[in-house]
Order: C-alpha cells, then sequence, then structure tokens
C-alpha cells in the first residue's frame, strides 16, 4: 500500500501550524509584558524570568533524556511553562523557590502524566498554587528591588486594597490608569493590562486563540463583580479595578486558552469560561486570599472532559432520543 494511515486517539483537528509555532507565538504575545515587568521590577524580575526558561528547558530535556523518550524541548511548550511561571510570581521570591515549582510543573504536572497534551491541568498555574501553599509568605511578598524602576512598590497589592473587609489600612487602591499602565505591585506580569492585551490582540490575529474562552470569562466576572460584590453593588468603577487587578487579564489570555486543558467544543469554551469567571467572583469576594484566578483555572481544568461530554455536537442526521421514541411509537 503506498498510504500511510495514520491511528490516534480523539480529537482530529488538522492545522498546519506545529507546536513550535503556536508556542513561538505564545512567547511574541508575552514579550510586552515581559519587558514591561522588567521595565518595572529590575534585574530581579530579568533574572527570574531567564532562570524560569532555564530549568523548565533542561528539567524537560534531562527527565526525556534519562526515560530514553525522544527530546522535545524544541517544540518551546517548556520554554512557556518556564515564563509563565516567571511571570506569575513577585520579584523578590527566592530562586530556589523558583526552581522547585519549575521541576514541579515539567516532571510531576507535564512528564509524568505523558508529556505534552496529557497533562489534566495547566503546568505553570499548578506550579503557581503549589508555590503559593507551600511558600505562601514569599509569593505574596511584592517588593520592588530595582534602580529603575518607575517607582518602588512595595506592600499590599489592588487587589488585597480592594478585597470585601480588607485589613489593609492606611492604603488606597491606585488609579484606573496606573493599574492599566501597570504601576502597581503584584507578580512580575501580571501589572501592565496594556501590554497583556497588546500581547492578546497577536495571538487573536494570529488566530492562536479565539475570544470565547477569555471574552465568557471575563464578562461573566465583571457582571458577578457589578452586581453581588459586597458593598459595591452598580460600582463601575471598582469592578474595572478588579477586572484590571491581579492576574485576570494574564490568565483568561493565555493560561485559560491552552489547548489541552480547555474545552474544543464551542459551546464547552462558553460554558468554561462561564465557570471560571463564576469561581473567579466566588474565590476573590468571599475566599481567605484576594485572588483567585490560578485557583478558578485549574480547579475548571478538572472539569473539561466533563464539560465536552456535555457539549459536544450532534452527529450529522443523528436524532434526538425523545424525537426516536415519538417516531418508534
Amino acid at each position: 500500500m503506498s498510504e500511510i494511515f495514520n491511528v490516534s486517539t480523539n480529537p482530529h483537528v488538522r492545522s498546519k501550524d506545529t507546536t513550535q509555532t503556536i508556542m513561538r507565538d505564545v512567547l511574541i504575545a508575552l514579550a510586552p509584558a515581559s519587558i514591561f515587568g522588567i521595565y518595572n521590577f529590575g534585574i530581579p524580575a530579568l533574572v527570574r524570568i531567564i532562570i524560569g526558561i532555564v530549568t523548565c528547558v533542561a528539567a524537560e530535556a534531562l527527565y526525556q533524556y534519562l526515560m530514553h523518550k525522544k527530546i522535545t524541548v524544541m517544540d518551546l511548550s517548556a520554554a512557556v511553562t518556564g515564563l509563565l511561571i516567571a511571570l506569575n510570581i513577585p520579584s523578590s521570591l527566592n530562586v530556589g523557590f523558583e526552581i522547585v515549582g519549575c521541576l514541579f510543573a515539567i516532571i510531576i504536572v507535564k512528564q509524568l502524566f505523558g508529556g505534552l497534551g496529557q497533562n489534566f491541568m495547566n503546568p505553570a498555574l499548578a506550579a503557581r498554587c503549589f508555590l503559593l501553599i507551600g511558600y505562601t509568605g514569599p509569593m505574596t511578598n511584592f517588593v520592588c528591588d530595582s534602580s529603575f524602576a518607575v517607582d518602588a512598590y512595595s506592600g499590599a497589592t489592588p487587589l488585597a486594597i480592594l478585597k470585601p473587609g480588607s485589613e489593609v489600612v492606611g492604603q488606597s487602591a491606585p488609579s484606573l490608569l496606573d493599574m492599566f499602565i501597570g504601576k502597581t505591585s503584584g507578580v512580575i506580569g501580571e501589572t501592565s493590562v496594556i501590554c497583556l492585551l497588546l500581547g492578546a490582540v497577536y495571538l487573536l490575529v494570529r488566530k492562536v486563540i479565539s475570544l470565547r474562552i477569555p471574552a465568557t470569562y471575563i464578562a461573566t466576572f465583571a457582571v458577578l463583580i457589578f452586581l453581588l460584590a459586597p458593598g459595591h453593588q452598580f460600582d463601575a468603577i471598582y469592578m474595572l479595578q478588579e477586572v484590571c487587578g491581579g492576574g485576570l487579564i494574564l490568565g483568561a489570555f493565555f493560561m485559560a486558552t491552552d489547548y489541552v486543558t480547555s474545552p474544543i467544543t464551542p459551546n464547552g469554551k462558553i460554558v468554561f469560561g462561564v465557570c471560571l469567571g463564576l469561581l473567579t467572583f466566588i474565590f476573590r469576594m468571599y475566599g481567605g486570599s484576594a485572588e483567585g484566578v490560578s485557583y478558578a483555572i485549574i480547579f475548571c481544568n478538572l472539569l473539561v472532559p466533563l464539560i465536552e461530554r456535555i457539549t459536544v455536537p450532534k452527529s450529522f442526521g443523528k436524532k434526538k432520543p425523545e424525537k426516536k421514541a415519538k417516531e418508534a411509537a
């Protein structure tokens, strides 16, 4: 036979794009936020970005070499994971803790479950949650140590100040303009909304992601904040501060849209986005932490098989069960 049939598991999606080209586009899209993070937080941010990428790439290559598997680091997926981990930590975090997080993401979450395409949750966010649980103090210590930063930021993040029942005294939330530009404290890659949106536009133009998940996610969260936020119902400014603050934009466009851990069905993407918005609202308003994006995304990652099962499109010509029963009667 001259034809070769490639047998694989579903879903069967055909595309001219390769993993490498997609990951390259993600790295390019994250460049504005990374550059601003370095400008905002200085050399410590640059060091952590380099360490994150190098550690993840080295860990994946070493594991695959020792397990006698094909080394696939040239697909750039490990580099993307390393960069996302770096962008999700404070610039003051001990590099040893960062390395532990990178090893957890690559070895435990990704490789032990079969490698790229088999992980059940986003590796970078799993590492962030792991670090938040294991090193809560250092992960919530936002101090700027930069000789060329815009300002010297230290202390509470905007979300900590905005949280209902906040115990932060003597600090007011930054202006919307400062939050949009990024002149606030926070993790390395989340502060500048404008830089994140520039990267998101690039991904949309390149058709790497669609708007279904991020738009549904942000819209659901914004509506819930506007209508139900304790003490801030129908407060548009508070709603916009919650949207611009923290990791919502970073998570919505760069991590919730991960191909492996998000639904592929059109309706499933919408259900996924609604679940993300609802959980983020609950975690931020009623949880013990001011943030909730990371936990919301990895929790919804676990729901993806169920979401896809209930939103799978009907095959052409297939009749609904109840219609079949009526015709049989």
